[in-house]
């Protein structure tokens, strides 16, 4: 999940990644729309539900990039083999030096609002990306080797780099980078691009009824798709609502009733039962940092690496990730990158040993009280675990909390699981170093260059608020850095590799599980899928075969 200013949250699969793993889907998803399961019906309401509503359509959080990709399009999209290929833009060529990436744009395309997708549209985007709020995933993605952009001419467009960073293109695939009217954006104000922004999509946004759902319609003049498209021309449907309901139990049984059509973060106790059911279910393994434990290392038990250490020993994570997600989520030991990033690095370096932790806390000069919790100094060792229900972990993920909570009490660490809204963590009272001992969060994307947001260090100049564990390692950030500007693709995965050893070996994190998506779709539509970079849902090659 991404944030604002500090993004969670936003799957390329390469080399060791295990690609098998990342999109398993089956049924009509990935088929023609015009293979075994008919002709497609024009028209017709998808009705889709969804968990969390956003602030606004568009914006650096994972859910708003979900939705935001029906209505904006990019420059490029992520095929299912990692590699990358044209949208707006139909071919691109990068300088000798690796710092100009040029983009040939495809002739024609307009806005829903009339003007030209044009080089001048595409580079005011990015250069509002850099230097205003309109998207700080989208920022973040390009600090600090993005410089400028500029219109060549009508038909192509010049981003600047102030060094080498292979890993753009990829990053540039994610929803962030969806491109908007340049007009409206000067025009409207913020409060109706942020309800109703135009772009080149498939979908308008209609209405945006709070609280409920949003209302998408179809663009019919759609020229625009993607080569990852599965039909080219507009959609098949009228019209997709895309509706809000938190509770799980109720989102899946409104598809077993017919009431929806696609649902979004089926539980995982109802998974069997829907891949019985329903031809198409989707499980995405999503790409980037995994829901994991920041660990507070500027204040607290946890500025010693031994007590980190042992905290990390001192809970069964696997089992209790197992028996919480019902055998359906993986448990992820790194909490750096996950297991569907490129140059992940698959060890488990914490493994539950008990014995490891105990000995750990006496190097540290903890003892074990008579309650059964170490002490030193007279201070108890209580560790502040803040979690955000509903937006972070659902009501089965805070039963693995529980249970890790229960364990660990039961090896000497006092914890208190602090729930905390969004507002509280982002930017909230405990978004800082006073705020709390452990934090738990994810952000996605599609390439390991988010070690550089996440894990590079804050300075007095150069602030970093996304490293939540606080923890500055200035060898590590140098490390990063030459990955991300390493035109030896190989050299820089291996550096990404030992980035990831750097903050497992000084236990910065703690790995618990992977983000992911689980969807399931109704028999009557078909061509539904969802997109690589992250897992956001593409509806506009969905149909129906019959009249709705």
């Amino acid at each position: 999940m991404t944030y604002f200013t500090r993004p969670r949250l936003a799957a390329a699969s390469v080399g060791t990644v295990l690609a098998s793993l990342t999109l398993a889907a089956c049924g009509s998803g990935s088929g023609s729309a015009d293979g075994a399961n008919g002709k497609p019906v024009q028209g017709g309401t998808i009705t889709y539900t969804h968990v969390q509503e956003p602030p606004c359509i568009f914006g650096g959080w994972i859910q708003q990039a979900y939705i935001s990709r029906q209505v904006l399009d990019g420059l490029v999209a992520e095929a299912e083999d990692g590699s990358v290929k044209p949208w707006l833009a139909t071919s691109w060529k990068t300088s000798a030096d690796g710092l100009t990436y040029t983009f040939t744009l495809k002739d024609g395309v307009k806005f829903t609002d009339g003007t030209p997708v044009d080089a001048a549209a595409v580079a005011y985007n990015f250069n509002q990306f850099e230097n205003t709020d309109l998207n700080g995933t989208a920022k973040v993605s390009m600090d600090p080797y993005y410089k400028s952009a500029e219109a060549i001419d009508a038909s192509h467009v010049a981003v600047h780099l102030t060094k080498p960073y292979p890993e753009f293109l990829r990053l540039i695939t994610q929803g962030y980078f969806g491109i908007q009217s340049e007009h409206a954006l000067k025009t409207r104000t913020k409060e109706q691009n942020c309800e109703q922004p135009i772009g080149s999509g498939a979908f308008t946004v209609e209405k945006w009824n709070k609280g409920r759902d949003v209302i998408f319609k179809k663009n019919p003049h759609y020229t625009s798709w993607p080569a990852t498209a599965k039909h080219h021309g507009p959609a098949y449907v009228d019209k997709i609502d895309w509706k809000f309901v938190a509770d799980g139990t109720s989102r899946y049984a409104s598809l077993t009733t017919g009431q929806s059509d696609v649902v979004y973060e089926v539980p995982t106790v109802n998974w069997k039962d829907a891949r019985s059911r329903f031809k198409n279910t989707i499980r995405y393994i999503t790409p980037g940092h995994p829901v994991s434990f920041y660990l507070n290392t500027a204040k607290g038990p946890f500025t010693d690496k031994l007590v980190r250490q042992a905290f990390a020993y001192a809970a069964d994570r696997k089992a209790a990730v197992t028996a919480g997600f019902h055998g359906v989520i993986p448990y992820e030991p790194n909490p750096a990158v996950s297991q569907s990033t490129p140059g992940y690095l698959g060890t488990d370096p914490y493994p539950y040993n008990p014995g490891k932790a105990a000995g750990l806390l006496a190097r540290a000069g903890w003892k074990k009280g008579a309650d059964g919790i170490y002490a030193k100094g007279g201070q108890k060792l209580r560790i502040r675990l803040v979690y955000g229900p509903g937006y972070i972990f659902t009501s089965e993920g805070a039963t693995v909390l529980q249970a890790l909570q229960e364990q660990w009490k039961q090896n000497g660490f006092d914890v208190t699981l602090v729930p905390a809204t969004q507002a509280e963590s982002w930017g909230g009272k405990y978004s800082g170093p006073d705020g709390y001992d452990a934090q738990a969060s994810y952000w996605t994307s599609p390439s390991p260059a988010i070690l550089w947001i996440v894990w590079r260090e804050s300075t007095k100049n150069n602030p970093n608020g996304n490293n939540q564990s606080f923890y500055n390692n200035p060898t590590l950030t140098r490390l990063i850095d030459k990955a991300n500007t390493n035109t030896d693709t190989a050299a820089g995965f291996d550096q990404y590799k030992q980035a990831q050893k750097i903050i497992n070996d000084n236990a910065a994190g703690i790995g618990l599980y992977t983000q992911n998506t689980l969807i399931a779709v109704s028999d009557k539509l078909h061509g539904f899928w969802v997109e690589k970079s992250q897992g956001e849902p593409v509806f506009s090659d969905a149909y129906f075969t019959a009249k709705q």
